[in-house]
């Protein structure tokens, strides 16, 4: 029950949709139909300029740290009650309920769970951003940076002899962020990925 308490109050926070409401007042622009669709910080910066993708991205990341805390303030004799925060939070960035479910893919708010988990882990952020960091870097593929960074994360974990059931859903986060990239996975392999620093889109 704390878990699903915690996933709910997470998904809450999770909706709100830096990228999308700062499209709509600030550029009067709906970014689900411009660039490649997606409620993100690549999407924002693209398509908004770098203002806005600095905004959302640190909004996205403050979702993560603020549900985190919530509920590990709630619960705070639940070792993993600000875990589950997490998930919910990063379910309610990818799954806005008042936007047709349709949002972003949770990087910037599993940035947002990797720093909180740093606390107990200290050298999470340093191996799960570090190969994040190397694969933008050699190949200007933030999709692939932002897919090996998810895919560190359980690793870390389990290396570090974190809470099993921890390792578990943090894997699941994972899968779930592939999942999310899968168009950009298509792209990859085809040779059609945008890479970082490609022209900006034009909006009226």
């Amino acid at each position: 029950m704390v878990q699903f308490i915690c996933v709910l109050l997470g998904y809450c926070i999770g909706c709100i949709q830096s990228a999308y409401f700062l499209g709509r007042f600030a550029g009067h622009v709906d970014l689900r139909e411009h660039g490649s669709g997606n409620l993100g910080t690549t999407n924002a910066l693209r398509v908004l300029g770098k203002k806005a993708g600095a905004v959302t991205f640190v909004c996205d990341i403050l979702k993560s740290v603020i549900g985190f805390l919530v509920c590990s303030m709630l619960f705070p004799k639940i070792e993993l009650a600000g875990l589950y925060g997490c998930v919910g939070v990063i379910l309610g960035h990818d799954f806005p309920f008042y936007l047709k479910f349709k949002g972003g893919k949770g990087i910037a708010c599993m940035i947002g769970l990797v720093l909180c988990l740093s606390t107990v882990t200290w050298y999470l952020p340093a191996f799960a951003f570090g190969i994040g960091i190397v694969c933008i870097g050699a190949t200007r593929y933030v999709s692939l940076g932002s897919m090996a960074f998810a895919v560190m994360i359980p690793i870390v974990l389990y290396k570090a002899n974190f809470p099993l059931e921890g390792v578990v859903v943090t894997a699941c986060l994972s899968v779930l962020a592939l999942y999310q990239h899968r168009a950009n996975i298509t792209r990859l392999l085809s040779g059609n990925e945008n890479k970082l620093g490609a022209k900006r889109e034009r909006v009226s």
